[in-house]
């Protein structure tokens, strides 16, 4: 009997589900392929396979949407997640997880509360792989070769990013490209970056402002962020619901030990790029780095213990989104206003509405005030407290600026202060030299 190339295929996807589970060997891009195609046939209600663009290679770079609302336009103020590895392509844990994770969540909706309710009000979006190319040259058993690591021109991914601490003159590649369009369209709220080579969770930033940058030394300068609280949090939620990953183990004996299994980038090493370094900046979204193996690329018979360590923090971290404020912005028609320039007082990072007129940011249990500012619009700012484990809901109204509030009013002239008259419409000064005293 001779079989088509679409019947191999079957025939493939049928052998890696075993009543509905994935089996614990690697995939190769085929077979990932596959996979994804067969979880969208048979889950299209709660699933949607997309590609976000092409690989040097032409691999497609795959992202499944799992939610209830994963065909459908997504409701106001459901947040959007992710999770995304084999950033460095001889990282293979982190892609057999993401395929394991899939798997996990719709087999068990909606009999799993928790799975429920996350997929009933979250729009996760996963990518297994961003570094197809790579994998394929990788090679299984190697722990610390290089094999696989970079794309397909010798680019390593995670320092391909702009970045906020200096110029990055790398030219950027198609697979960084296609992430960036990626996050910019989406509004991600929560993500998480899935390494391997330590066993450690590591948060923004990874670069060190150029006052403190210093000659490169393996023990480095912390190098906070403005949300450096929630940062923490979010690292600590993952590394102590881990079997191991709290304990700090050192994974060698030339490597330092993390306490609580938890470090900011910077002070482990810094680099220019990275990846959760511009979701947080360019972004607005948390993202943090999640090294869940020593071996970058351990043997197979290793992913069920693997599966087995990180099945509860992968689902206990993306329900992170659902902590501290999110709301609509609206004129006083109550028509949202897109693209309003949000902050957290006292808080140095700003992060934007959505078209829709929404926001969504992280915060630990206390009082705020949040910032909003718009051209044309009068800045305003709101007061509100989070509590623990829910999420506080506020709105907020803009008012339109009267013509005379939106007429631009210079402050200085010649380095001198002006003065208006009283109505505030008009500056009067006389005429002077360059150079010359000016007076009113």
């Amino acid at each position: 009997m001779k079989f088509g190339f679409s019947t191999l295929i079957l025939l493939c996807t049928l052998k890696m589900l075993v009543y509905g589970q994935l089996q614990f060997t690697y995939h190769n891009y085929v077979k990932m392929t596959s996979f994804l195609q067969e979880i969208a046939r048979k889950f299209p209600d709660i699933t949607q396979l997309q590609t976000i663009g092409k690989s040097v290679q032409g691999r497609e770079l795959w992202v499944m949407r799992i939610s209830k609302y994963a065909k459908v336009e997504r409701p106001l103020l459901v947040p959007n997640a992710k999770y995304v590895a084999n950033m460095h392509g001889n990282e293979a844990v982190g892609r057999e997880m993401m395929l394991h994770l899939i798997a996990y969540l719709v087999n068990n909706y909606p009999n799993d509360k928790y799975v429920s309710a996350l997929l009933n009000n979250t729009v996760i979006h996963i990518m297994p792989s961003m570094n197809p190319d790579g994998f394929e040259l990788s090679k299984e058993g190697e722990c610390s070769s290089g094999q696989g690591r970079y794309n397909a021109r010798g680019y390593d991914l995670n320092r391909n990013f702009p970045d906020i601490f200096k110029t990055n003159n790398k030219k950027m590649q198609p697979e960084t490209m296609y992430i960036k369009r990626w996050i910019e369209e989406n509004n991600f709220i929560l993500s998480g970056n899935l390494h391997g080579g330590a066993l450690v969770a590591s948060y923004p930033y990874d670069n060190l402002p150029n006052s403190i940058q210093t000659k490169f030394t393996y023990y480095s300068h912390p190098s906070p962020t403005p949300d450096d609280d929630v940062f923490r949090h979010l690292a600590l939620v993952y590394s102590v619901t881990h079997k191991d990953m709290h304990l700090g183990i050192a994974c060698h004996d030339n490597t330092p030990r993390f306490s609580n299994g938890t470090t900011n980038g910077a002070a482990w090493y810094p680099l220019t790029g990275g990846m959760q370094d511009f979701n947080y900046v360019w972004g607005g979204c948390m993202e943090i780095t999640l090294e869940i193996s020593c071996c970058k690329y351990p043997y197979w018979q290793r992913l069920r213990s693997f599966w087995n360590d990180n099945k509860r923090p992968l689902l206990k971290f993306i329900g992170e989104v659902h902590r501290g404020v999110k709301g609509m912005v609206n004129d006083i028609n109550r028509n949202p206003i897109p693209n309003t320039n949000l902050q957290i007082k006292r808080r140095n990072m700003s992060f934007r509405t959505t078209k829709n007129g929404e926001f969504w940011r992280i915060l630990l249990p206390g009082t705020y005030v949040m910032e909003a500012s718009r051209e044309g619009y009068r800045p305003t700012e709101i007061e509100f407290t989070v509590n623990d484990h829910s999420v506080t809901v506020i709105n907020l109204t803009l008012y339109e600026m009267s013509k005379a509030e939106k007429i631009p009013r210079p402050t200085r002239r010649h380095g001198k202060p002006l003065r208006y008259s009283p109505s505030g419409s008009r500056i009067y000064y006389r005429r002077q030299r360059p150079g010359s005293r000016i007076t009113a």
